[in-house]
């Protein structure tokens, strides 16, 4: 009798999201070089071959991870951004999902694979990394031009905007979540650096 093909429970495609969030993880504390398939395998306790029925290569599982990353930071900041209100509000919306993003338990593992390990990527992944960031800093550009729009600020260009997404992916070298700021602490400050004079009620 021909054996079975059924795949153990270990092996469903359900747990493809597990070793991303796994890799992840690893990638952010080990870094890409030095994490192997078998630490991201015993992690989600599987054996050390299965994870390749579902990527196969350690490679195909840190664009996952990037991909992971960027898509869950954008899908944050378009929900801030397209909310409807006010020029200031938004934009402080959109720091804190920004930052909730980079720094929050349930992103950063993600956040900082994004931002350390993407290095790795081949020139034709960096190509697709690039034009998501692209997308995604549109939001940003639009952001600042009815910032100023408003008159709350006097610069819109790209190198505010560089600036400012330079300051955002910085704080996950100093922030501490047993830190003396909450994340919103954090946006609301940055968000009257660049604004000036903090919005009276």
């Amino acid at each position: 009798m021909a054996a079975s093909k059924t795949k153990p429970a270990a092996e469903e495609p359900n747990r493809r999201a597990d070793i991303v969030r796994a890799a992840g993880r690893l990638f952010h504390e080990k870094g890409y070089s030095a994490t192997t398939i078998r630490d991201i395998a015993h992690a989600v306790g599987m054996g050390s071959g299965s994870p390749f029925y579902h990527f196969k290569t350690k490679h195909d599982m840190l664009r996952a991870v990037v991909l992971e990353g960027i898509g869950a930071i954008h899908q944050a900041v378009a929900k801030a951004a397209n909310s409807g209100k006010a020029p200031r509000a938004t934009f402080e919306a959109m720091l804190r999902a920004h930052l909730d993003q980079l720094l929050g338990e349930q992103g950063r593992d993600f956040a900082a694979a994004l931002l350390h390990e993407s290095r790795h990527l081949d020139p034709a992944e960096q190509a697709e990394l690039v034009a998501l960031k692209d997308r995604y800093e549109v939001m940003w550009q639009k952001a600042l031009r009815d910032l100023k729009g408003a008159g709350l600020i006097a610069d819109d260009s790209h190198v505010a905007r560089l600036f400012l997404l330079g300051a955002l992916n910085w704080t996950v070298q100093w922030y501490r979540p047993e830190g003396p700021r909450t994340v919103e602490q954090i946006a609301r400050q940055l968000a009257s650096f660049v604004i000036g004079k903090p919005q009276r009620p």
